[in-house]
């Protein structure tokens, strides 16, 4: 049972640090944002690979920002 406690214990702190992970990544998110919403409003139409260069610099950025993070902990 102690195992499993430690696995849950690393869980919990990787994801308490997503969210500063993700608020490295800003710029990103917002171009993909952009990206989306222009794609689909009126008139405009949303298809796969539309948006791929902005969704691949946010995956990128959330990557890179997941390597700082310690695997231990925050």
């Amino acid at each position: 049972m102690s195992a499993n406690r430690a696995v849950w214990g690393r869980v919990r702190s990787r994801l308490r640090a997503f969210p500063e992970q993700l608020a490295a990544c800003g710029p990103e998110a917002a171009a993909y944002g952009r990206c989306v919403q222009a794609s689909t409003a009126p008139g405009g139409r949303l298809s796969k690979d539309l948006c791929a260069r902005e969704f691949e610099a946010l995956r990128s950025c959330f990557a890179a920002a997941a390597k700082k993070t310690p695997k231990g902990g925050c």
